[in-house]
């Protein structure tokens, strides 16, 4: 089940708040919503609730021995145990068939390939549970003595599937106590409205645009098309996952949970450093605090650590070539701005960082995109004019001008503008004004929600895209 389909926003979504809130006891709630949590993951592929069961019942036992252990040698081994069980679990569902091929084509040997598919979400989930028993053995966390509750906070649906990667500090204390406010409530609704019209609306409909180009023969495809599909594909990928975390957080905040914030608009960054900062933060600050400073982040092996971390990051988003190498073209860029490049961007112009930033970023959605290298590089020529491709075809033209408004759309929703320009009317507006303001915001909800369902009535099955990761 997602988000973006209608029987969550019209079915499962409503029953389940209707049950949710029949009672104010937190008990009560964190039963029920424990139960659709596990009900929404099996949907689709009931199998694999099993393994998130298995996960669960494994961090829980395990915490418990590092926490009765805790300050011990006993303590360090359990730890290396239970994550070296969840590295496994990741390894054998995600990369088994990766590893198995690069043997079975280096050795020319003939090893079979697995025919069990991959959980969804279990990169997420897997990585919640290890910086949960990480932070029992470090002591930054109490460890959790009611299975039920740990499992909770391990499959709530609203970031389960595709995240962020909330940690259990964040919301230790809000699963025994939290408080529903009806201004949460409200904000809550807006963002999972916001989500909605980043996915529908936009990201699918772009993502059509872009397949129609990045699919293309290559040969016969326009320098103008090849940019304006991987530009599309930008669009597409930032609107599909900030908007799925949009919604995420919205859920959680009506159910009362308070979710950290996953993008902050990381197409207005000026360097690579600075969009690391803003996409994909849980994920950029779990490779941190779990890996970059464990290895000694940047008091010694700065080199090293930054070339592990940004491979794993890469490794981390598909069982293929191309995202290592999409991990790394990062790390280069990032060891180049810390020994030269950062002082260069300081000095220019903040437009020039800018193009900077946006050409870095639109080139790796290229390796990114493509899982087959060759077809990804002979891309990459054609955007700078390698070979004979045209500089516009007649499928360019059409296109560009049928998306036009959507192209337009998208790149002032990926600014603060709407948002700055909102918050100065709150501000300064009076009560009458203000009013208005919310009784717009409530007729724009409504419209989007409208679109959207129109939307979803046409279009075929749409996941998000990093459901399968």
């Amino acid at each position: 089940m997602v988000f973006s389909s209608l029987v969550f926003l019209y079915m499962f979504f409503p029953i389940n708040l209707i049950c949710y809130f029949i009672s104010k006891n937190n008990t009560y709630r964190n039963i029920i919503l424990l139960g659709f949590s596990l009900f929404f993951y099996a949907w689709g592929e009931p199998f694999f609730i099993s393994v998130l069961l298995l996960s669960a019942v494994v961090n829980y036992f395990f915490a418990l021995v590092i926490d009765k252990n805790k300050g011990t040698k006993k303590s360090k081994i359990a730890l290396f145990i239970v994550v070296f069980i969840d590295l496994s679990m990741i390894g054998i569902f995600k990369y088994y068939d990766f590893f198995v091929s690069n043997i079975n084509f280096l050795l020319n040997t003939n090893i079979g390939l697995s025919s069990v598919g991959l959980p969804i979400g279990i990169s997420f989930y897997t990585f919640k549970i290890i910086s949960y028993v990480v932070d029992v053995y470090r002591q930054d966390v109490p460890v959790q003595k009611k299975f039920y509750k740990l499992l909770l906070y391990m499959s709530l649906y609203h970031q389960l599937i595709a995240g962020p990667i909330v940690r259990y500090a964040d919301v230790a204390d809000e699963i025994d106590n939290r408080v529903i406010t009806p201004s949460n409530f409200s904000y809550g609704i807006n963002r999972l409205i916001e989500g909605l019209l980043k996915k529908v609306i936009i990201a699918n409909s772009a993502g059509q645009v872009a397949t129609m180009f990045l699919d293309s023969n290559l040969n016969e495809l326009s320098i103008l098309g090849a940019w304006f599909g991987i530009v599309m594909y930008t669009i597409q990928i930032y609107f599909d996952f900030s908007g799925y975390s949009d919604m995420a957080i919205g859920l959680g905040r009506m159910f009362g949970f308070t979710y950290k914030e996953n993008f902050n608009y990381p197409y207005i960054a000026t360097s690579v450093q600075d969009f690391w900062r803003r996409w994909h933060i849980s994920l950029s600050s779990f490779f941190r605090d779990y890996v970059y400073i464990p290895l000694g982040g940047n008091r010694k092996h700065y080199v090293r650590n930054v070339i592990i971390v940004w491979m794993l990051t890469g490794f981390w988003h598909g069982a293929s070539w191309n995202f290592i190498i999409w991990g790394l073209y990062y790390g280069i860029f990032l060891l180049m701005e810390k020994f030269f490049l950062s002082k260069a961007l300081k000095k220019a112009p903040a437009v020039f960082s800018h193009i900077y930033l946006m050409l870095v970023v639109i080139i790796g959605w290229v390796f990114f995109y493509f899982t087959d290298i060759t077809r990804g590089i002979e891309f990459i020529g054609i955007l700078f004019g390698r070979g004979n491709n045209p500089l516009y075809d007649i499928k360019f033209e059409v296109e560009f001008f049928n998306n036009i408004i959507l192209f337009i759309f998208a790149i002032i929703l990926s600014t603060p503008v709407f948002k700055k320009i909102y918050g100065k009317i709150s501000s300064h507006a009076d009560n009458s004004i203000h009013n208005g303001s919310k009784l717009v915001v409530v007729a724009f909800n409504a419209l989007i929600l409208i679109i959207s369902t129109v939307l979803l009535v046409g279009q075929t099955y749409t996941p998000f895209l990093y459901f399968k990761f």
